[in-house]
């Protein structure tokens, strides 16, 4: 069982880690339309966002899914979360879906169950002060990733639509010292090099940025106060830290290959906390180790529940398929 006991008194968790390409010195950042790769300027100098906080989020719950399965990955075995099918097959999960419960999927579907019964869980927040502990709790048995991911129950027949909980775990990567590498290339038609560029024949020059760092780091916030905040008791706080720390685990040990031309990994796999000092992140095995009993002993407050989805809009005459099928 990993020693959590230096987290006890500290509010937040926080890791530094070096990253470096894996081959050469160039990397792709992340691109945003109409603004390209962000880069900004700091009291150090100029600075390039290599992967928002959004990104790293789908990234770090990707890494717990077996999507040959289709299922939380082994060591997560008995975690709450919600799977949707259609037609007896698995359609998506709420590991999967951006906004999680708040999903359409789980949500909008023609079959009103889970959401009668998620609106019943919760009815005691339709009117007044936002009781955080019965969100929690609900939160924590129908898909635990909430409670670390956030989530937003934007249904106004949900309380209204005032149901939030921030990121417990926020991580981005960033670069510093960055200089830009131009190059550029030509999709050849060897067929027609002067067909119409338009309908896709034809050689098409192209420009490209990547980039060089002189570091490139990954930054990692676990918030501790507000999992306490949440009120769920020793079990429940013991297995949302294990389960973030397995996360984060789980990401550096495996594939940062972010982009085609952006495969990175860490400097070290000793990573050690800027806060508090002297804590280190516990290995992959220690921490598959500790999970099945962690989540052993929520195993009452925690449910897996399937969600059959179809399509809530009516058919057209002649249509018989729903609207969203083909």
């Amino acid at each position: 069982m990993p020693d959590l006991s230096s987290l006890t008194n500290t509010s937040r968790l926080l890791f530094t880690i070096p990253l470096k390409p894996i081959q050469g010195d160039r990397f792709q950042p992340t691109g945003f339309p109409a603004l390209g790769a962000a880069t900004y300027q700091t009291a150090e100098g100029q600075k390039l966002l290599v992967e928002s906080a959004q990104s790293m989020a789908n990234r770090l719950e990707t890494v717990c899914w077996d999507a040959v399965q289709g299922q939380p990955v082994a060591a997560l075995a008995g975690i709450s979360h919600v799977r949707v099918t259609r037609k007896g097959e698995t359609l998506t999960d709420s590991m999967l879906e951006a906004h999680r419960l708040n999903s359409p999927y789980l949500l909008e579907g023609k079959d009103k169950s889970f959401f009668n019964t998620l609106k019943e869980d919760l009815g005691g927040l339709a009117e007044g002060p936002i009781n955080r502990k019965l969100l929690a709790e609900v939160l924590l048995k129908y898909d635990i990733g909430a409670l670390i991911h956030g989530v937003f129950l934007a249904k106004k027949e949900l309380a209204g639509g005032r149901l939030r909980v921030a990121r417990a775990l926020s991580a981005f990567i960033e670069a510093s010292g960055v200089r830009v590498a131009a190059s550029g290339g030509v999709k050849n038609d060897h067929v027609n090099p002067s067909g119409d560029t338009k309908a896709g024949f034809g050689n098409v020059p192209f420009a490209r940025d990547e980039f060089t760092a002189e570091k490139i780091d990954l930054q990692v916030n676990l918030d501790l106060a507000q999992i306490r905040g949440y009120g769920l008791g020793t079990d429940a706080e013991q297995l949302l830290v294990l389960l973030a720390l397995y996360k984060i685990r789980r990401l550096v040990d495996g594939d940062l290959r972010l982009r085609t031309a952006c495969d990175l990994e860490p400097q070290s796999r000793d990573i050690s906390a800027t806060r508090p000092e002297g804590f280190s992140l516990p290995s992959l095995s220690d921490l598959e180790s500790a999970l099945p009993a962690a989540i052993a002993a929520c195993k009452q407050e925690m449910t897996e529940t399937v969600v059959a989805f179809e399509d809530a809009l009516k058919k057209g005459k002649g249509d018989a398929d729903s609207a969203n099928e083909e």
